[in-house]
């Protein structure tokens, strides 16, 4: 048995989502304020027991306030239509959950009051939990009254701009109202509709208890930020460090003292000992003490004697701040030395890092009833669950790099060491690292993405992309295809998986390309490109169309830039040319002609396109224009047309190449070709040169010059300006009265 997946309804940004769970471990990437924290947050309110976390105001879909607050302002009007009188009409406002469960037909003991029908054949189960109004009728009636006794009291204002609680219904529920008013009801649902948004049937009624006692058990990390240095005040031992976890693992697991059986024997009469000649030392010390208080008349004769009695419970040892030593020489040593330091002077990455895989081990075992607990069960908790659900948000807290990959790596192995095939553990990690993502593998990734306002009273929401399916969902499994999903995810395992974080991503085909473009930005684009997480990725000229379908599904501002590869055709073969004009060149670029659908376009046509047709969804092309040089003082404007990123950067800045004359390389060629005499063979010049290593000339140019300096090339500069306006308008929060995107102050996620 497992989750299949979760559909997510109403919560915060997450108006309608479905997350698909793999069978072992699932990693919610996406960049900030696209909604993993979210996700996680909706899974323990509903999901976690043990948490009981209340609902807040701010859990609902903000825009769904404006429909909430329009039924119970019709509620007070006794001249209208009353509308929202009826529950229905919350349900399909108010945040839900709807789990659906694989299980098998042997498991039906398991899961028999989840099967919606007497034909059950294994098909998925699926239960909506939603939090819903306890008495529609009793909302109704409460919020008319506190609503008319304040317009009582503002008709009275002298102003009449006097505004009291509760303004409207979200108000009235925000001063406590919510948790007492509302509450978590289960309801069946139909697997025939699992594919579908399903809404509740007016009849239907709710189930009398909680749908997934017995069906699996929920554990949660959350996110380690009380991890400080040593001196933090949030940094103590009771609030979660290391020696707090162990004590509390001793006493669940392993205390002698509690169920003890004859294994225990031995620790129970070495702490017998152990107490009682303590109790006779501390009695001998407080002697000449408490023979004081005897000279002040107690005790008398019928006064029982004072004695000093001492518990020595190995629970309370582990309360303190040397229970957890770390020895810096890794000898063995008994006791303390000069080469141990305590817990809290350990590294806040090696510490969290403990931290989190002993809440595992802690986990498991609770989960299985290791040691005393199994003693512990009650005739209600014979059977272990059959899903062991782990939430953990953000491990990468003060871990170094390599430590997040070896985390990702082990973390499920330590959930399932000892665990019985029959019992299912699926961990979801929420994350930030691009090292835990890269580590993790394409297929166990889903995307966040976040969706902007796209009308009036409308707020950006969430779309949840699972990665595995993005090659699957081709109608199709060509060879082409397969090789594109190997190729794809031996890509994302070459580099650090930073576009699953991005706010928009540019491409380029080369190592210059990578190096300088950054500076552009940084430098020419302060306010603008430089402050969003912009992704740079070099894939060269022959495989970036192979990227499309996670462009494509990832949605983001995607630039594309590359080169014409302008071509002659000489025989059956086609040449690699300098680019000129009304010479039936054709083009050799595979992105333009395979992504942008220009293979039989030649050269002339390419150039000339308009913006709008260098545009397919959210990608654009930005490709070597014509542009008008003058080659020397006093010379008339000239176009041309350079080959690549290279010639297109020195002929953007002629007079700068003029003075590197103590330049070394390809800048240096660069630089002896502005001795030619006329600008076509300048170009030429340039065009033969470019045979050289394009990376060294990126690394002399940043040597040589102040990046500040630089001007940008038109087709990139073009490009940049088309991003901008793009990701202004993905940014968007919602849309005010007068059709205008506005942007708010966010917090992540």
């Amino acid at each position: 048995m497992n989750i299949s997946f979760i559909d997510i309804q109403n919560f915060r940004k997450l108006k309608n989502c479905r997350i698909h769970l793999s069978e072992k471990e699932t990693l919610l990437v996406g960049a900030n304020n696209s909604g993993k924290t979210s996700a996680t947050d909706v899974l323990i309110t509903f999901l976690d027991k043990s948490v009981k976390r209340p609902f807040s105001v701010t859990d609902f879909t903000l825009s769904n306030w404006k429909i909430l607050n329009e039924y119970a302002k019709s509620w007070s009007d006794p001249t209208g239509k009353i509308n929202g009188d009826t529950l229905e009409y919350w349900q399909k406002l108010c945040p839900s959950i709807d789990v659906w469960l694989d299980a098998n037909v042997n498991e039906v003991d398991k899961v028999a009051h989840l099967i919606p029908t007497l034909k059950w054949n294994g098909e998925p189960l699926g239960v909506r939990l939603i939090f819903q109004p306890k008495n529609l009728g009793e909302l109704k009636i409460q919020f008319v009254n506190e609503f008319k006794e304040a317009e009582k009291v503002m008709s009275k204002s002298p102003s009449g701009e006097l505004s009291l609680w509760p303004r409207d219904i979200k108000d009235y529920l925000s001063k406590g109202k919510l948790n007492s008013q509302f509450e978590v009801k289960a309801y069946l649902l139909d697997p025939s509709k699992m594919h579908i948004k399903q809404e509740l049937r007016i009849e239907q009624t709710p189930m009398e208890v909680y749908p997934f006692d017995g069906i699996f058990k929920v554990d949660v990390i959350e996110a380690q930020r009380g991890f400080t240095d040593p001196n933090s005040s949030e940094n103590t031992q009771s609030n979660g460090g290391l020696s707090g976890q162990l004590k509390k693992y001793y006493d669940h697991h392993l205390n002698p003292t509690d169920l003890p059986d004859v294994d225990d024997l031995g620790a129970l009469e070495s702490i017998d000992k152990a107490k009682e000649l303590f109790d006779e030392k501390l009695n001998l010390s407080f002697e000449k003490a408490l023979g004081e208080i005897k000279t002040l008349g107690y005790p008398g004769f019928n006064d029982p004697d004072i004695k000093l009695s001492s518990r020595i419970n190995p629970i309370d040892s582990l309360d303190h701040e040397a229970a957890i030593i770390f020895d810096t020489q890794k000898r063995g040593f008994a006791g303390l030395d000069n080469f141990s330091l305590p817990e809290k002077y350990n590294g806040l990455g090696y510490k969290n890092l403990i931290f989190i895989v002993f809440k595992l081990i802690s986990f498991r075992d609770q989960w299985l009833r290791v040691g005393k607990a199994q003693k512990r069960r009650s005739s209600d908790d014979m059977a272990i669950e059959p899903i062991h659900l782990v939430l953990v948000e953000e491990p990468e807290a003060h871990l170094h790099a390599q430590v997040q990959q070896v985390f990702i790596r082990k973390a499920y192995d330590v959930l399932r060491l000892g665990v019985n095939n029959k019992l299912t553990t699926q961990m979801i990690v929420s994350s930030h690292s691009s090292y835990i993502a890269h580590e993790a593998g394409f297929e166990k990734l889903r995307y966040f993405k976040r969706k902007p306002a796209l009308g009036v009273d409308q707020v950006a929401t969430a779309e949840v992309i699972d990665l595995s399916a993005v090659f699957k969902n081709e109608s199709k499994m060509t060879d082409d295809v397969i090789d594109t999903e190997k190729f794809v995810a031996r890509y994302l395992k070459t580099i650090h998986c930073d576009l699953f974080f991005a706010n928009g991503i540019i491409m380029v085909e080369g190592v210059a390309e990578r190096m300088l473009i950054p500076h552009f930005i940084r430098e020419h684009y302060k306010d603008s490109l430089n402050q969003n997480y912009i992704s740079i990725l070099e894939v060269g000229g022959a495989h970036a169309q192979r990227l499309r379908p996670l462009i494509d599904a990832l949605s983001l501002p995607t630039l594309v830039i590359t080169d014409t590869d302008a071509t002659e055709l000489i025989g059956d073969k086609n040449k690699k040319v300098r680019p000129e004009k009304a010479k039936g060149y054709g083009i050799g670029s595979d992105t333009l002609k395979q992504w942008f659908n220009l293979e039989l376009k030649n050269l002339d046509e390419v150039i000339d396109l308009d913006d709008e047709h260098k545009i397919i969804g959210t990608v654009r092309a930005a490709y070597q224009c014509s542009i008008s040089v003058s080659y020397k003082d006093g010379d008339k404007p000239l176009e041309v047309i350079p080959y690549t990123f290279e010639d297109a950067l020195v002929l953007s800045n002629i007079n700068l190449f003029r003075k590197l004359n103590n330049s070394t390389g390809m800048v240096k060629k660069m630089h002896l070709a502005f001795d030619k005499p006329s600008l076509n063979e300048c170009c030429e010049e340039l065009f033969k040169e470019l045979k050289g290593s394009k990376a060294q000339m990126a690394l002399d140019l940043l040597f040589d010059v102040e990046p500040k300096d630089l001007c940008i090339p038109k087709y990139i500069e073009e490009g940049f300006e088309w991003l901008k306006q793009e990701l202004n308008e993905a940014s968007s929060d919602f849309i005010d009265n007068v059709g205008k995107a506005v942007v708010v102050a966010k917090a992540i996620d």
